[in-house]
């Protein structure tokens, strides 16, 4: 392997790395106020919302394809259902729809 690819993975691995260590070292669970803490709980969540919704407007022509299916995802995910459930229901949904109304 070439030296000048070597420090490339190095420094590729302290960049990647530095971030993951920071928060060990320097914060304690105990100081992080509850408000912070609520916060910080909520981010994945945030995320997942910000990659899907995109998703869910510009997966057909019709945009009523999208929000039928998130709306029935979003229903059945609130009763309870398991996750294969949940994307069964919203298949079968939207395959209704697409069947009698596209």
């Amino acid at each position: 392997m070439e030296l000048p690819l070597l420090y490339v993975i190095i420094g590729m691995a302290i960049v990647t790395y530095i971030p993951r260590l920071l928060p060990l070292i320097l914060l304690d669970t105990e100081k992080i106020p509850p408000f912070v803490q609520a916060v910080l709980r909520n981010v994945p969540y945030a995320a997942l919302g910000a990659l899907i919704f995109p998703g869910v407007l510009f997966i057909h022509e019709s945009i009523w394809f999208g929000i039928i299916g998130a709306i029935t995802a979003i229903v059945i995910a609130y009763l309870g259902a398991n996750l294969i459930i949940v994307v069964i229901s919203s298949i079968f949904v939207l395959f209704m729809y697409s069947s009698f109304f596209l």
